[in-house]
């Protein structure tokens, strides 16, 4: 995977575009819920249907509950927004979040070894998530 350079992502004092605003605000909160290998990728240019995804690991099913919750808690306060649709919530092993512009996975991590999805997406530029804001 690519990594955008330090110069191309926003400062956080700048404009964010607003998909990397929400995949930061994504990213910060799992981190602050343990989730694991946490990855913001900007495929805009790559398909049509997103601008970024979020990647998410964690160790149980639980974990990837609470992350989720926690991520749908956040966007509601940030922006009053749910997500388009939730899917996979009943086994927990790979939710996917539709936010429109923005697509979150998190994913059990042998389900997201299994998947491979990071090797899949490796033409999408890596957007460095620490840099974007977090939620406030």
């Amino acid at each position: 995977m690519t990594r955008l350079p330090a110069s191309d992502v926003p400062s956080p004092e700048a404009s964010v575009p607003d998909a990397y605003r929400r995949g930061g605000i994504i990213a910060h909160v799992a981190d602050e819920k343990q989730g694991q290998e946490i990855v913001v990728l900007d495929v805009g240019d790559i398909i049509s249907i997103a601008e970024v995804f979020v990647f998410v690991s964690a160790p149980n099913t639980r974990l990837v509950r609470t992350i989720v919750e926690e991520i749908e808690l956040a966007l509601k306060v940030t922006d009053d927004e749910g997500p388009r649709s939730i899917e996979g919530l009943d086994d927990a092993s790979w939710v996917l979040m539709d936010y429109g512009d923005v697509i979150v996975h998190v994913f059990l991590s042998e389900t997201r070894a299994f998947y491979d999805l990071d090797r899949l997406w490796a033409d999408a530029p890596v957007v460095e998530w620490t840099g974007l804001p977090a939620l406030t």
